[in-house]
């Protein structure tokens, strides 16, 4: 009887517990991510770094944290009427001090809910832009003139990315910010990595990118995961879209290229999201891509709200020698809170205000 009873226990454990334990493992299936992104507004947002701030260390580091000027910036996104934002996280802030790094977070996120925002986090980044691999939490470099994005730090650092022996470390930080966010509706999606392979790293980017993509199924958050598309590396693709409950892409191309990629993506069957547009000198403007985003359904986050400390109004590669180009490449807003183009001010708060009406919602379902 013992035997029957043991037998009759597993069968039932194997029944009720692995189901469960498996579909936390899986990204959504395609009818739950339509049905939470049907339920979704228009959403149109941007890219975000305070002005003060000259990488994603200085916006978090208990050195440089600003809420007061965060909250006058996102006061003047709203007024934009834009609805949503994407910052990278600092895992090296994280690491710095835990508690103070998730206290800021939930700040923050005090700030968005505050001004209708709501925010994307992308917890990881290899982007780098200087000579700095790795970031350093304390106070940072202050900008040298003419040179894009001079001191921009990744998150955790190209040391991190490719010593396995540090991800366990790593590991702890995905599951303590997800999990303590898990169910807050004020985050809207987890961007899991910006840009892996980016800087250099190539493949050796992709045993983390695994592993982070596996912890965040761990935690099982009620917000839909993401990792975007941003190259043409089919090897990265697949790693992202299999990890992707939503696809998000990068499209800094002209209007006939952003409906191009939006036409292959929707062979996925799934809901996309753009998560970096608008270059000016490349033909990705507002006068003509956010009218595709909005027809095409497609959620959109351009670079970004207020020019500062990162010099993004200059195009990628720009160096001190080099000539002052005559159009911005990014950014809305001057640091006074002058508009680059008040033309786009006026797109971008018709476009809001047409999301808000009964109808986007009823054509959003067809």
């Amino acid at each position: 009887m013992k035997k029957i009873a043991y037998a009759i226990n597993l069968l039932l454990l194997l029944l009720f517990v692995c189901p469960v334990t498996a579909q936390t493992d899986q990204r959504w299936p395609k009818q739950k991510i339509w049905d939470w992104y049907n339920k979704q507004p228009f959403y149109c947002g941007f890219n975000y770094i305070p002005a003060y701030a000259i990488n994603y260390t200085a916006m978090w580091d208990k050195t440089s944290f600003d809420a007061k000027t965060i909250d006058k910036e996102l006061a003047l996104a709203e007024k934009t009427g834009l609805n949503c934002l994407r910052a990278v996280l600092q895992y090296a802030v994280y690491e710095d001090d835990p508690e103070y790094f998730l206290n800021t977070l939930d700040k923050f996120l005090a700030i968005c809910n505050k001004h209708n925002i709501k925010f994307m986090p992308a917890l990881f980044d290899d982007c780098v832009f200087g000579i700095e691999h790795d970031p350093r939490v304390g106070k940072q470099p202050e900008p040298l003139k003419g040179w894009y994005a001079w001191a921009w730090s990744p998150s955790p650092g190209h040391s991190m990315v490719v010593d396995s022996t540090t991800h366990p470390r790593i590991e702890k930080y995905v599951k303590a910010v997800i999990g303590r966010f898990k169910d807050d509706k004020r985050i809207f999606i987890w961007d899991l990595y910006n840009e892996p392979t980016n800087g250099g790293l190539g493949s050796a980017s992709f045993p983390l990118l695994k592993k982070v993509a596996k912890w965040a199924r761990e935690i099982n958050p009620s917000q839909p995961i993401t990792i975007d598309i941003w190259n043409g590396d089919n090897r990265l693709n697949d790693i992202a879209l299999a990890n992707s409950d939503i696809i998000s892409f990068h499209n800094y191309g002209n209007k006939n290229d952003l409906t191009k990629q939006i036409v292959e993506l929707k062979t996925q069957g799934r809901p996309l999201f753009n998560t970096e547009w608008m270059n000016r000198p490349n033909g990705s403007v507002i006068k003509d891509n956010l009218a595709v985003f909005y027809n095409e359904k497609v959620g959109c986050m351009l670079w970004g709200l207020v020019n500062g400390k990162t010099q993004t109004d200059l195009p990628w590669g720009h160096r001190p020698a080099d000539p002052i180009p005559a159009v911005w490449q990014h950014d809305l807003f001057r640091g006074d809170f002058t508009p680059y183009d008040p033309q786009e001010i006026e797109l971008l708060k018709d476009f809001a205000l047409k999301s808000r009406n009964s109808s986007y919602l009823q054509e959003h379902q067809k």
